[in-house]
């Protein structure tokens, strides 16, 4: 009985930490790369947006809309559930706020009419999914200074010019950072992501615990070392 108590309090602790304060996280595509890679751990910090009944395992209804709500900040990286069931865990970065118009013009970000800043970093041929096109990293800042890195593949993707999104209140456009690589906002239709209500919002991805290459195994020891990716361990996510 003894035993049986501890494991008990032990699970009802181990609910009560991931429903109010963290929630573990694996990154399962690479829509956000460069800053988020297939493999990746992270943990979401749960109390920063308040909360829904999407904190909670299996979103039980128990209620409606959020407590203690937080708004999100423009470029704050995000997990939600997938509008479209209310059970798919997705990750993005908040691009448009309430009353904000966001709007692809020949590959550039506009918002509230605005062509966002970007600035060159680096361009390198991939080998993937993109085989012989050339991936460009540029630093994008967000209206309010917010900056981080992005990645492209140039001009004439189906994303690249889009018509004008009008973000309504108790809702938030969000995009991948791996533009031609992510089905976000922009795809509004009935496989695409859409606006995200704000009772979707789960939490903020803060740091990025542990990294492993595709290929790794929980049931190959050997691959955990063989696959790591130790420069990426306890990142601070931006």
């Amino acid at each position: 009985m003894e035993i049986l108590k501890t494991v008990v309090i032990a699970l009802v602790i181990a609910i009560l930490l991931r429903i109010f304060l963290f929630q573990p996280f694996t990154i399962p595509s690479a829509s956000m790369e460069p800053n988020l890679y297939e493999g990746d751990y992270i943990v979401v910090s749960k109390w920063t947006y308040g909360y829904s009944k999407h904190a909670i395992p299996y979103s039980p209804p128990l209620f409606e809309g959020r407590i203690m709500n937080n708004a999100p900040e423009r470029g704050d990286i995000v997990v939600f559930k997938l509008p479209r069931d209310n059970k798919t865990d997705y990750i993005k970065r908040v691009i448009g706020l309430p009353g904000d118009r966001v709007q692809m013009i020949n590959n550039v970000l506009h918002i509230n009419g605005t062509a966002v800043e970007d600035v060159l970093i680096s361009s390198s041929e991939v080998s993937e999914m993109f085989d012989g096109q050339t991936a460009t990293q540029l630093r994008e800042t967000l209206p309010g200074g917010r900056t981080f890195t992005i990645q492209d593949f140039g001009p004439n993707y189906s994303l690249d010019n889009t018509p004008v999104f009008e973000v309504p209140e108790g809702y938030y456009f969000m995009m991948g950072d791996n533009r031609d690589n992510s089905i976000d906002s922009r795809e509004q239709s009935a496989m695409g992501v859409g606006l995200v209500p704000e009772e979707n919002l789960i939490g903020k991805a803060e740091m990025i615990l542990f990294s492993w290459h595709e290929g790794a195994s929980l049931w190959n020891p050997v691959s955990w070392f063989s696959k790591v990716r130790l420069d990426r361990f306890f990142t601070v996510l931006k």
